[in-house]
């Protein structure tokens, strides 16, 4: 039987509450053998050199930070994670599609 999928997406700011509330389902759910696809978009983009994130990459979260938002919020990208996606619309489309689950937090 192939893993579960559980997408997520975040579009708040680093000092959002939600961003807790992400990191403990995507390591729960990791803990249960579901494959995690985490996308940062809009704000959230602001904050994705977070350690917590890092902690989620070496779980093996799979994680995609949106490229345009980046650009529009003056986030640099000249030392993005080897293990993190720049990608657009199209990736979290995908997402979305393949996914078992998803749950957005905005």
């Amino acid at each position: 039987m192939p893993p579960r999928k559980l997408g997520l997406l975040l579009s708040t700011a680093p000092t959002d509450k939600s961003i807790d509330i992400v990191v403990g389902l995507a390591e729960a759910a990791v803990r249960q053998g579901i494959e995690v696809y985490l996308y940062l978009i809009d704000e959230g983009v602001k904050g994705f050199t977070d350690a917590r994130y890092s902690r989620l990459l070496d779980g093996g979260v799979k994680m995609s930070v949106c490229a345009y938002g980046c650009q529009q919020h003056g986030v640099s990208t000249q030392h993005v994670d080897s293990r993190v996606s720049l990608s657009g619309l199209v990736v979290l489309s995908s997402i979305i599609d393949g996914c078992d689950r998803f749950l957005a937090f905005t």
